[in-house]
């Protein structure tokens, strides 16, 4: 459905901003996530894609994933206002990929330091797609080039001066499922060393549930479409080991978007294009 891309240059990554500018092209008002930019990062093409592949993206499978992606986003930011109001001065997306909070950012995030952090090949593929769109980062936001194969979280953040005394929302979604779990650990224990007040909202992958549904069936051909990638799913958690882990790492308060919440805040007195979520896998935790 995609151009190819270097090995270097996440393909989950490109696959998510595509399910978010289908959100914005084939999904009815009022939406989850509005990002009018994420059509326009991906260029000019983007559309007539999206339009070639609506059949597929309008399965119950693709809209399930949808959903779930564009929900995500939309919870954290949410998250992240929250935060702003209590004093949170720096905003780390981790694992950024084709992200655009920072090309519309409101402006309750003007105070905010931001920081991309992704792997480096995929960060220079998005400096292209931004000046292929005519996008400039912002004078409060930057890069950050970390590769999680040669090198921790707290190193990378080190090395590109990223300070650790300043209350900071981490963003990790869609990143945990890729990861072996020594990897989740350090990178939760780095998060934990920042001031109390500091959140992580994270994604993770729940148990292949037991049950052969809509919900089933979308997670197996996500698996298997990332496993082709190259960009296997190696860590599952339940809510219960996930909420273990972060308060052995130092997390005070942990809370998980239940469905019927997404369903209640989100989702209700809308379109039933795009689903609620059936599953658990949204949390949110502060030190």
């Amino acid at each position: 459905m995609h151009a190819a891309m270097p090995r270097d240059v996440s393909q989950t990554a490109l696959g998510t901003a595509y399910l978010r500018a289908a959100h914005q092209l084939l999904d009815a008002e009022p939406r989850i996530l509005n990002d009018p930019i994420a059509p326009r990062l991906l260029g000019e093409d983007a559309p007539r894609r999206i339009a070639e592949a609506a059949e597929w993206y309008r399965t119950p499978e693709a809209c399930e994933l949808r959903s779930h992606v564009v929900l995500r986003s939309r919870y954290c930011e949410d998250r992240l206002a929250l935060a702003v109001q209590r004093g949170v001065s720096q905003y780390i997306i981790l694992g950024a990929g084709f992200d655009t909070f920072v090309f519309r950012q409101p402006s309750w995030a003007a105070a905010l330091r931001i920081v991309e952090v992704d792997h480096p090949g995929t960060q220079e593929r998005k400096r292209l797609y931004m000046t292929r769109a005519g996008l400039a980062m912002p004078k409060n936001a930057g890069f950050a080039q970390v590769d999680f194969e040669h090198e921790s979280l707290a190193d990378g953040l080190s090395r590109h001066d990223i300070s650790t005394d300043k209350l900071t929302f981490f963003s990790w979604l869609g990143v945990t499922m890729y990861l072996n779990e020594s990897a989740i650990d350090a990178a939760l224990s780095c998060m934990a060393r920042f001031p109390q007040g500091s959140e992580v909202v994270l994604t993770f992958r729940g148990p292949v549930p037991r049950e052969i549904d809509v919900s089933m069936r979308a997670r197996a051909e996500l698996a298997r479409r990332v496993a082709s990638l190259g960009e296997p799913f190696v860590s599952f958690f339940d809510p219960e080991q996930l909420n273990a882990k972060l308060l052995s790492a130092g997390f005070r308060t942990v809370n998980f978007l239940r469905p019927e919440e997404a369903e209640a805040q989100y989702f209700r007195g809308r379109p039933r294009d795009i689903p609620a979520p059936r599953g658990t896998r949204i949390a949110s935790a502060i030190r």
